[in-house]
């Protein structure tokens, strides 16, 4: 076995079967350390716990999965784990392997992109992974696609602030395509709320919606993977839109 480390979290939580699949897959390349949320915490964004103190505790799973359980958010996992849990910082963070994916602007609220940022932040090479469906449990494509990336990020490293954000069609081992390098679309959910009533008379809302992508090009995440491939996209957190800093400090603000 190599003797690099890997921390490996997600956000659907230590018991759902996408992290013990990376978990399997990060075995083969070095040390793997699992520490990732007690329950699922889906759409969560980034962040973080600040008015509770957090719990950890260690869990077995069949198979000699194990790892630590705590009740936070995918990035309270990154931040205790590389801060107090981990004896050596880790070589490479692997978030996931979530089910659906995180492309457009999904990206924006998932806590699964949001972990490998965390580590982002952290100055450690981190990856995302996802898979295109909800209820597939074959990860064996996945799998291939997690261990191929990282083993090249484990390899070549990662620019600094940048993280990989992976989504794998889920189809056939077989059938997928090959991988392509991406960038984040602009595919997202026209939300809708439908309005309801419980049996005590109370309303309340269910948000539901449907996907709505304006994307044509074939070089954007979600086109990639609708069309049998590994998308690979590059992305950072920094915000800053450097295109309209001229403009803006054009503006008359006396």
């Amino acid at each position: 076995m190599s003797d690099k480390h890997i921390l490996v979290t997600n956000d659907d939580g230590i018991y759902a079967p996408g992290i013990k699949a990376l978990w399997e897959a990060m075995s083969e390349l070095g040390h793997v350390t699992v520490v990732a949320p007690n329950r699922e915490q889906s759409a969560v964004g980034h962040a973080i716990t600040l008015s509770d103190p957090l719990r950890v505790d260690e869990i077995n799973r069949s198979n000699g999965f194990k790892g630590f359980s705590v009740d936070g958010t995918p990035s309270d996992c990154v931040k205790i784990a590389t801060q107090a849990l981990l004896e050596v910082e880790p070589n490479v963070i692997v978030s996931g392997i979530n089910l659906g994916s995180n492309t457009g602007t999904n990206i924006i609220y998932s806590g699964t992109v949001s972990a490998a940022t965390e580590g982002t932040m952290l100055k450690i090479p981190s990856v995302a992974v996802s898979l295109n469906s909800f209820e597939s449990r074959d990860f064996t494509g996945a799998k291939k696609a997690a261990k191929t990336v990282v083993s090249h990020v484990l390899e070549k490293g990662l620019p600094e602030k940048t993280l990989l954000n992976v989504n794998v069609p889920a189809i056939p081992e077989n059938e997928i395509k090959g991988y392509k390098i991406t960038q984040q679309g602009n595919v997202a959910f026209r939300d809708r709320f439908e309005k309801r009533v419980d049996p005590k008379g109370r309303v309340y809302y269910w948000m539901t919606g449907q996907m709505f992508d304006p994307d044509e090009e074939p070089n954007m995440d979600h086109n990639a993977i609708m069309d049998n491939f590994v998308s690979i996209s590059p992305i950072h957190y920094r915000l800053t839109n450097h295109d309209f800093i001229d403009e803006l400090s054009g503006w008359d603000l006396s």
